[in-house]
């Protein structure tokens, strides 16, 4: 008689901690998020032993409600003291009727059951491609409040450089470096920051020390931005979003400050990304505001561009803009590369609508398509997808027509026409 899932997930739970509770070699990266949770790990990576299950946690951290009752048939499973805690009478008694009942499933995600079930020489059970595949709670929201924590502790000033940023941990960000199209040139030059990440002794050993700053040009819509981010999920770093902009629109005084204060933060988070967006507002600023505490606020912030390095403090820096001929050469200097985001050419057009269009029934033939959408962004095309999408569902489809198409290109080239025009003329 096959087990009823709400069980099987209960006995993952059970069994995953007694078996984490008599392995001290496991941490925290051996629990799956939904355990973490449960056991009460708060962000940090030493978790303490003995963790417990109990009908409250279960109710609360999983909605099951009368986890005794459903576990009293089975006989592998003891409820102490009214529910208080729930554990297994024998390990792998316990373990062993779990596998035969259903629970592989459970024990190939689950890095704590396939340590145990390594153990045991069961079949096709590997703890290292369980535990890879494992989201590592450095990635957590809750790793990275609990650094936070510590850092305002230590220095209430930070409290005003975390209302100027976006500050977000790697499972946050929605971008996936797999869903990207990139060109050559930077796909080496992610591939060039993952070996400087490796090798950052050997690099302070020949103090070699300008690695990792970067700098992103490109019109509006080729990506910039959604590289920083998704590089932040496929680098395992919590990702610190600057805008220029913001911090020198309020408190002009303090904007020095505030600039010194974003740097080490993001030196107190490494490893971490800092990516400064709108980097052109400084040239701007050089050229257009004699204001004192603006020029130092400038100067202050190529100051620690120069003063963080991705081999000293493990801060990948990343500026972007869409304006590079306003950077002047104390600008551009201080970036070791220079990463163009163009136009996509026609292949990374038809790559693109793979990608956005993945999973959607399309009628449209996307080679022709690429060849139409010439001066199309990769923006542009996902737009116009979606506006295909929206198309064909108010005609109560789920599926795209070639009609759909041609109205989310004019939705496109509508919205490139109005951004043209010049108002002020």
């Amino acid at each position: 008689m096959p087990v009823d899932a709400e069980i099987l997930k209960l006995m993952e739970v059970v069994l995953t901690a007694e078996i984490f509770n008599t392995r001290p070699s496991l941490d925290a990266n051996d629990l799956t998020p939904e355990c973490r949770t449960l056991f009460g790990t708060d962000g940090s990576v030493e978790v303490k032993r003995p963790v417990s299950v109990s009908e409250g946690m279960i109710r609360r951290g999983l909605g099951i409600t009368d986890a005794c009752r459903k576990l009293q048939e089975t006989p592998v499973v003891t409820c102490e003291d009214f529910g208080q805690r729930i554990r297994v009478t024998t390990l792998e008694p316990a373990a062993r009727w779990f596998l035969k009942s259903g629970g592989l499933p459970f024990i190939e995600r689950n890095p704590a059951l396939a340590y145990f079930f390594g153990e045991i020489k069961t079949a096709g059970v590997s703890y290292e491609r369980a535990r890879s595949h494992n989201p590592p709670i450095e990635d957590s929201r809750a790793y990275l409040q609990s650094r936070i924590a510590k850092m305002v502790a230590a220095d209430e000033h930070l409290k005003n450089a975390l209302d100027l940023v976006i500050m977000s941990a790697p499972e946050e960000v929605e971008q996936d470096y797999g869903d990207l199209v990139c060109t050559p040139e930077q796909e080496a030059t992610i591939r060039k920051i993952q070996v400087a990440r490796t090798n950052r002794d050997v690099l302070r050993k020949h103090r070699i020390h300008e690695v990792g700053k970067l700098l992103f040009v490109g019109p509006p819509g080729t990506g910039k931005t959604s590289l920083a981010l998704a590089l932040s999920r496929k680098l395992h770093m919590p990702i610190i979003e600057v805008r220029l902009s913001m911090i020198t629109s309020q408190y002009l005084g303090e904007t020095s400050k505030n600039i010194d204060r974003i740097f080490e933060l993001a030196k107190g988070l490494s490893p971490c990304i800092l990516f400064i967006d709108e980097f052109d507002f400084v040239a701007k600023s050089r050229v257009t505001d004699d204001h004192g505490a603006m020029k130092r606020a400038v100067n202050s912030l190529l100051k620690n561009i120069d003063q963080v390095s991705l081999v000293r403090h493990g801060v990948l820096l990343i500026g972007a803009t869409n304006h590079p001929q306003l950077l002047d050469e104390a600008a551009w200097r201080r970036f070791d590369e220079v990463v163009e985001f163009g136009l996509p050419d026609r292949e990374m057009r038809h790559s693109i609508l793979q990608k956005v269009a993945a999973g959607i029934r399309c009628d449209s033939d996307f080679g022709a398509l690429a060849e139409r959408t010439d001066g199309f962004s990769g923006a542009d095309l996902r737009i116009m997808v979606k506006e295909a999408l929206l198309s064909a569902l108010m005609d109560h489809r789920d599926h795209i027509e070639p009609a759909d198409i041609e109205r989310g290109i004019a939705v496109v080239r509508n919205r490139n026409a109005i951004r043209s025009q010049n108002w002020l003329a």
